[in-house]
This record gives C-alpha cells, sequence and structure tokens, in this order.
C-alpha cells in the first residue's frame, strides 16, 4: 500500500506540473484530471472511500463540463491548437515559489496533534454528522432535487424542447 501511495502522489505531483506545461487547453485538462483521479485513488488507498468517490467523481464531471465549454467556446477547435497558457511568468513563478515555501514551513514547523482514542467503525457516517450534523436527509433530499432542476434545465434548453421529435417542434 505504501508503494501503490508514492506512486499516485508523484502521478499527482508530475501531472499537476503537467497542467502549466502543456501549450493547450485541452491537454491541461486531461492533465488536472488525472491529478485529481491520483489524489481521489490515494484517498481510497487511506480508507476515505466516501471522499475518495466523491473526488473521483466531482473532478471527472467538472473536467468533462470544462472540455465542452472548451468545445464550444474556444476558436480554436477544442482547445487543442497551441497558446500560451501562463501570462507574467516570472512574477506567477516568484509568487507560486514563495506559496510553496511558505505552506512547507508551515507543515513542517506545525506542531501536529497525537491520535486519541480509535477511528469509528463508520468513518462516512461521522465524517457526515460532523459536516451536516442532523440536517443530513434534508441535504441528501435537496441534492437529489437540484440534480432533478440540472436535468430538467438541459432536457428543456435543447432547440427541440422536451419532445425530442421533428413534429413536436
Amino acid at each position: 500500500m505504501a508503494v501503490a501511495f508514492w506512486i499516485l502522489a508523484v502521478l499527482a505531483v508530475a501531472a499537476g506540473v503537467t497542467v502549466f506545461v502543456v501549450d493547450s487547453m485541452a491537454r491541461a485538462t486531461f492533465a488536472l484530471l488525472t491529478s485529481l483521479l491520483a489524489v481521489g485513488v490515494t484517498f481510497l488507498l487511506i480508507d476515505l472511500r466516501y471522499l475518495g468517490v466523491l473526488i473521483i467523481l466531482m473532478m471527472v464531471m467538472e473536467m468533462l463540463i470544462m472540455a465542452v465549454f472548451m468545445i464550444m467556446y474556444m476558436m480554436n477547435p477544442a482547445g487543442l491548437m497551441p497558446m500560451k497558457m501562463v501570462h507574467n511568468n516570472k512574477g506567477a513563478a516568484v509568487i507560486a515559489g514563495t506559496v510553496f515555501v511558505l505552506l512547507a514551513a508551515g507543515a513542517l514547523v506545525t506542531r501536529w496533534p497525537e491520535r486519541r482514542g480509535t477511528p469509528p467503525a463508520d468513518p462516512t457516517e461521522q465524517l457526515g454528522l460532523a459536516i451536516m450534523g442532523p440536517k443530513m436527509l434534508v441535504m441528501m433530499v435537496i441534492g437529489v432535487a437540484i440534480l432533478a432542476t440540472m436535468i430538467a434545465g438541459v432536457v428543456l434548453a435543447t432547440h427541440r424542447g422536451r419532445y425530442d421529435t421533428e413534429e413536436g417542434s
């Protein structure tokens, strides 16, 4: 498991760096997706199944939506044409380096607490209760309602309407 963790960690960092190295939006999107999938699988490895699946599902859907918008709105086909992806290279490098050093120093200097007690039998339930408390059922129902609203909005936004037949328009 430790070997898989380090392979996924290296993959996540390498794909994250690739986002800033490639010269097309589509390649950057897929590199970002690779990085985030590696992070999601890492969460699965450390038995945080709910968060791992959530990260994977959210990032896949987010990247797919981004790819659809790139195809629809970019002047070059699907964002595959070379383009300059970073502006003010020196300033961005200085800011990124400074933030990295500060975050790394903070992680190394911070006195991390030691675990007290044992982990709960169902960490997913404990996480849900910690985040939502007694409102978890309400949030689950609202999530389904929002999903139904998004699907209905997409269906009604098509040029043929909700009937999707030639004679219906």
